[in-house]
């Protein structure tokens, strides 16, 4: 089930991620469920696709999901 807004995303991910990570997962998520279209497992392949690509610019530090240093938090996109 790709999402059609970020309002529609889980809320693990909304009550916990800031705005562009947000916008990082579902970009993520609907790229990789449009891609595993014949995976069975579609749905957690997504997920794990998505949260993935957060975690190449974000860590969770002290409870809170900051930016990686260096990462470049400005752009759009995975």
């Amino acid at each position: 089930m790709p999402y059609r807004s970020i309002s529609e995303l889980p809320d693990s991910v909304r009550d916990h991620l800031p705005p562009h990570a947000q916008e990082i997962f579902f970009a993520a998520f609907n790229n990789a469920f449009d891609q595993h279209a014949d995976d069975p497992d579609r749905e957690a392949v997504s997920f794990r696709i998505a949260w993935s690509a957060v975690k190449r610019r974000y860590r969770k530090q002290d409870g809170d999901w900051r930016p990686r240093e260096g990462a470049m938090t400005g752009s759009r996109g995975p």
